[in-house]
């Protein structure tokens, strides 16, 4: 081809000119690393394609040079199981903020949900998946994705819940003064408004993956065994084998995956979404950029891919969609009435239909004395839960505040949290058990702590997010006032910062709730050590396959986590609403 009829001398002219329009330095190095990223995607999906083979055809293996590819192999579910987690958040939690009646209907489900333990979820959706694709890898895989999802989108959609249901009224009203319509109000008011919550509780939710991790690629439910490379299975087989070595290398794994991620996702998600926060709090002092924003910024193509993405996503959120605010015809009372009795008739009705499936199943199937005895274990259970966040408070609320009143702290912190947060309790099962066998400890108390080891990093997350957003006006007042002691306490930061603790502590609670179900029953090689508890009741259950066991163990959780919240979260967080914020 002759390159001078189209205005270049040569090839390599041509290739120099497109390079230097359109590439620089760092956007081959960024283009490269996305290219080997999408080969070693492109492999483990392969893998996931494959047939499902027996346990023993398969092994993990402890070699120090599989662990990169199980890490990957782990990463990819993590992620995968974070979009359904978002896909699912923002359908859950705008239906329930924008629909009463769908809210009266959501947010008790979502309490279900919640309480629900990850070994029930599991139980009954192993075998669903492996039927939807008998003989291939892709069950188990979309089983152990499902498991990991059931411990992100419940923190994730209560948080938006919250967000869209506390924006500002001088904001909702600019929104009906411009007109919007209810698909540009929610796009350019409402979603905004949530963002810094979403990526707070996302980072929250990635740690709480990293606890069930073993347990969802390490899947025994009666006689089905599904194992899945990963470093969940990985630390799996190190314990069972008890070998030292392994554990501490699949920590060292699991610490730089946590490092790479939070470096090029959430750091500068975060920084993105503290555009969006309203006012300046005790943390508002601007933060550096992360320096893998400011070398994305440095590119030519990337950032130019990136202006006509975000361009075209803006001209999607301006489409009038949806009503215009104020435009809607308030419906006649009396048909309104008609419409709320015809809702409640509905909801009673499917109510008893499903109480007296469940009596009937209940009485057939369970005895008085066992329904008593599952009960009993937990209240035991109840009782390990109130105490592990009694304690976690007392420690995490003083730190998280000290935390939060620096920034620097605060980053510092929050980066650490995030790493023990992922820490899976099994790591520390060696630790407890060996301790308990040597010293006869009692297992009841002792195996106690493993409960809030995972849980207790909410309360600090929370603490720590409401304290940075405290009015930084209002902490100056105090100092020139010499207002301090337990009056600045009681009057100043826990009214301020309540609402995030109550976050964090209903999120605790129910992570302690689920690791009960590991906690419980610490095992270490051939050593079992068993707590009189629930989560005990329903580990043992799960072994066995025995369906039965598992759903009254599961049923009994959640009633009691239902009561928790019925009769002592919810009062508390209206008194909270009322009585203990800033005004």
């Amino acid at each position: 081809m002759n390159y001078s009829q189209l205005g270049f001398s040569s090839q390599p002219n041509l290739l120099s000119s497109i390079t230097q329009r359109y590439l620089n330095r760092v956007d081959v190095l960024l283009l490269v690393c996305v290219a080997a990223l999408a080969i070693g995607v492109g492999t483990a999906v392969r893998h996931m394609l494959g047939p499902l083979v027996p346990v023993a055809a398969t092994p993990v293996h402890l070699e120090f040079r599989y662990l990169p590819g199980y890490a990957l192999r782990t990463t990819l579910r993590m992620f995968a199981a974070l979009a359904l987690s978002l896909v699912f958040t923002f359908g859950y939690a705008t239906l329930a903020a924008r629909s009463r009646r769908a809210r009266q209907l959501l947010l008790p489900l979502l309490d279900v949900l919640q309480s629900v333990p990850i070994l029930g979820f599991l139980t009954f959706t192993v075998t669903f998946f492996l039927g939807l694709f008998p003989g291939r890898v892709l069950g188990g895989e979309l089983a152990a994705i499902f498991t990991i999802f059931t411990s992100q989108a419940w923190n994730m959609t209560l948080g938006m819940y919250q967000s869209l249901r506390s924006v500002p009224a001088d904001l909702e009203e600019t929104a009906r003064c411009f007109g919007l319509t209810s698909w540009q109000k929610f796009w350019r008011l409402e979603v905004p408004c949530a963002v810094p919550s979403l990526v707070w509780n996302a980072m929250i939710s990635m740690a709480g993956g990293w606890f069930m991790v073993v347990y969802s690629e390490s899947i025994t439910v009666g006689n089905t065994d599904v194992v899945l490379p990963g470093v969940g299975s990985y630390v799996g087989v190190a314990i069972e084998q008890q070998n030292i070595a392994a554990v501490g290398a699949a920590i060292v794994a699991m610490m730089v995956v946590i490092l790479i991620y939070d470096q090029v996702l959430f750091r500068p998600l975060a920084a993105w979404a503290a555009r969006f926060r309203l006012g300046t709090g005790a943390g508002g002092v601007q933060a550096s950029e992360p320096w893998f924003l400011r070398l994305v910024r440095r590119t030519r193509l990337l950032s130019a891919l990136g202006g006509v993405l975000l361009l075209g996503l803006r001209k999607i959120s301006y489409l009038p969609l949806g009503s215009r605010n104020g435009s809607v015809v308030a419906p006649a009372p009396a048909s309104a009435g008609r419409g709320e009795w015809l809702w409640r008739i509905g909801i009673g009705a499917i109510f008893m239909v499903a109480f007296y499936q469940v009596w009937v199943y209940g009485r057939d199937t369970y005895t008085l004395g066992q329904i008593e005895h599952v009960f009993t274990l937990g209240g035991f259970t109840l009782l390990r839960v109130i105490s592990m966040l009694v304690l976690a408070s007392l420690i995490w609320v003083p730190l998280g505040v000290w935390f939060g009143l620096n920034p620097a702290r605060a980053r510092a912190a929050q980066l650490a949290a995030q790493y023990c947060a992922a820490f899976p309790a099994n790591l520390f099962f060696p630790v407890f058990v060996v301790g308990i066998v040597h010293f006869h400890l009692t297992p009841d108390i002792w195996l106690t702590p493993l409960m809030i080891l995972g849980a207790q990093w909410y309360i600090l997350f929370n603490v720590i997010a409401g304290t940075s957003s405290f009015p930084v006006e209002l902490l100056e007042v105090c100092r020139d006032l010499n207002v301090k002691g337990w009056f600045w306490w009681r009057r100043v930061l826990l009214p301020g910062i309540m609402p995030y603790y109550l976050v964090g502590a209903i999120a605790a609670s129910g992570g302690a709730w689920n690791a009960a179900i590991a906690s419980e029953m610490a095992e270490w090689g051939s050593t079992t050590l068993t707590a009189h508890g629930l989560g005990a009741y329903i580990a043992q259950a799960t072994q066995k396959g025995d369906m039965s066991e598992v759903g009254l163990g599961t049923a009994t959780m959640c009633v009691l986590v239902m009561l928790l919240n019925t009769l002592f979260w919810r009062p508390f967080s209206d008194y909270a609403a009322r009585r203990l914020k800033l005004n």
